[in-house]
């Protein structure tokens, strides 16, 4: 099991991006949670096998098809065991 906290920058709020990552997350039995940052970016953190993570970040260098990513921070953490995935309000 691995942990990341990632940070995404550019036209990610507003676009339909933590449903979306919501959608794929409980797809690929990904645990954690999205939420928007006061920034304008969005933050996550997201855990489960290397595998699917990989996928999942892939998706997020991207996101849905109305986001514009500028860029991407991921830091890899302590897995915290999540549950489940939520969008955090």
């Amino acid at each position: 099991m691995k942990h990341f906290n990632v940070s995404i920058f550019g036209r990610v709020q507003g676009v339909g991006f933590r449903w979306s990552a919501l959608k794929l997350a409980e797809k690929l039995n990904l645990k954690g949670f999205v939420e928007n940052a006061k920034d304008g970016s969005l933050y996550i953190e997201v855990e489960g096998d290397e595998e699917n993570l990989e996928k999942f970040m892939n998706w997020c260098r991207k996101g849905p098809w109305l986001a514009e990513v500028s860029s991407i921070q991921v830091e890899e953490a302590e897995a915290k065991s999540y549950n489940t995935f939520e969008i955090k309000h």
